[in-house]
């Protein structure tokens, strides 16, 4: 197996570890040893400060679906730099971008632009609360959406939760209930007893920060007829899957349509830029049309905005999603060969449009279905398989319980060099 010059990247990493938290700004990125350190990156490709050169399928966590620098967000954002880059006052981009959404996304009348995917989800749990009057809120085991205190928890007793992090008082947390993904009985049972006092579900349709974890055939469907049959509102969390799975993100493809949904990273076009929005009878809660309060020096700002428009711009002319459900089919396919003819007992792959992710963990040939079964994967073997690839040009994220991204600037060639490194690394 090949070996990588990092003596640049370790330098900066030991440099880093007494100015930065642990030498990075989040966590996912301090990779054992010490993670590389990128120099600059166009199309399908990252080069590190030593030299070296990766087919990345991190695309930043997400965000880079036409790719690194893509040409028409590279203009956008530099025509409206000759503009200015914050007003504090409203600009036609807001209108120009609300348009597109509420187009693609049949659930949303208005939108709030804030600037992460963390304030959305926070900002969509207040304004669910401001609606209904309530205070609980709901969401699944191992679903992410953020790190604001409500929702960094973890599983307890009874369906409740427990702190996730040091820092977070324990009353915070007291109205965040959790049921397992893909779990029907489990979840009627919880909103049913709580109908009362719950103001919202949260969840990723797809979940795609415990690996990647599908939904199970029908099981959206009833999640809808719960959430709804108990008058609770149900919040699609969408920040990966928005514009990734399609136009109209998963709610398109599953065929169903969410309450409030939040959006972030690939409307952004690179940028920092989250999403919140719901039908006019609930966003006029939101200040200043109502009394739930959000706000934001960045938010809506130009350069986010011009970015994310012009990446939405780009997806609709160019059909980018046929191009990208071809590369993913044709990826997850030779991966489910590779593991067929190697025999490779408790290795799995899971796959959706253009994100996939391969497990080391035995479930009956299959992926994990929840999180319970995802913490079962053996992530010192993923990250074997990680610095396999890396050897071999191919950047992945650096943990199990992270998904792979396919953009736009990935050729058959990308994806051809790809496989044999996959085949390669698992031998």
């Amino acid at each position: 197996m090949p070996e990588l010059e990092l003596k640049t990247s370790e330098k900066l990493y030991k440099e880093a570890l007494s100015l930065l938290p642990g030498g990075v700004s989040s966590p996912v990125r301090a990779v054992k040893p010490f993670p590389f350190y990128a120099a600059r990156a166009r199309g399908s490709r990252i080069f590190d400060v030593d030299g070296n050169e990766y087919i990345d399928y991190c695309m930043g966590y997400g965000p880079l679906i036409l790719g690194h620098a893509h040409p028409a967000v590279e203009e956008a954002v530099r025509t409206q730099l000759e503009k200015g880059w914050l007003f504090g006052t409203p600009h036609e981009l807001e209108l120009k971008l609300a348009k597109k959404i509420v187009r693609h996304y049949k659930s949303i009348e208005m939108v709030r632009f804030v600037n992460s995917g963390t304030e959305a989800t926070m900002s969509a749990i207040r304004l669910a609360r401001g609606f209904t009057g309530r205070e609980k809120i709901l969401k699944v085991e191992g679903g992410f959406h953020g790190a604001h205190d409500a929702v960094l928890v973890r599983a307890g007793s009874a369906a409740t939760a427990v702190p996730a992090s040091k820092g977070i008082p324990k009353g915070v947390i007291e109205n965040t209930l959790q049921v397992p993904f893909n779990d029907v009985e489990a979840l009627s049972e919880v909103v049913e007893r709580n109908r009362d006092e719950l103001a919202a579900f949260i969840l990723e349709p797809v979940l795609g920060n415990v690996g990647l974890i599908l939904p199970e055939e029908g099981y959206l469907e009833e999640v809808r007829k719960i959430t709804a049959e108990n008058d609770v509102l149900l919040i699609f969390d969408e920040i990966i899957t928005g514009f990734r799975l399609g136009m109209g993100g998963a709610q398109e493809r599953f065929g169903v349509r969410p309450d409030i949904t939040t959006l972030g990273k690939v409307v952004g076009g690179g940028f920092p830029l989250g999403v919140v929005g719901a039908r006019r009878e609930i966003m006029e809660h939101m200040a200043p049309a109502g009394d739930v309060y959000q706000a934001g020096t960045f938010n809506g700002n130009p350069i986010s905005l011009c970015a994310g428009l012009a990446a939405v711009e780009t997806l609709e002319r160019e059909k980018i999603h046929t191009k990208l459900e071809k590369l993913g089919d044709e990826l997850v396919r030779a991966l489910e060969d590779i593991i067929s003819d190697r025999k490779l007992g408790g290795v799995s792959i899971s796959g959706i449009a253009s994100m996939f992710q391969i497990f080391f963990g035995q479930f009956d040939g299959r992926p994990p279905r929840n999180y319970e079964e995802a913490l079962k994967c053996d992530k010192e073997k993923y990250l074997e398989l990680f610095w396999r690839m890396l050897r071999r040009g191919v950047f992945l994220p650096p943990s199990q319980f992270e998904t792979c991204f396919i953009s736009a600037a990935h050729s058959d060639e990308d994806i051809e060099t790809t496989i044999e490194a996959y085949d390669r690394s698992l031998a």
